[in-house]
């Protein structure tokens, strides 16, 4: 999986209100003009609600951690 840092995600979910799942997490940010690697990274987050920004932040690290185990 392509990675991109939280600072790099902030630019596409600017504005977002919270809460907010991971499908409409996805749309935001592909709304908002996500590149296909900051897509590629959202879609790859656990089916959930998110509260707040640190949540998805939280996520992605996760997923980038899972990914290094399974390697």
């Amino acid at each position: 999986m392509a990675k991109i840092s939280p600072v790099e995600l902030e630019k596409y979910l600017k504005g977002l209100a919270y809460p907010v799942n991971t499908a409409e997490l996805v749309k935001y940010a592909k709304e908002h003009g996500a590149d296909d690697n900051a897509r590629a990274v959202l879609e790859q987050l656990p089916d959930r609600t998110f509260e707040g920004p640190n949540g998805v932040s939280v996520a992605i690290s996760q997923v980038d951690r899972d990914e290094e185990d399974s390697k």
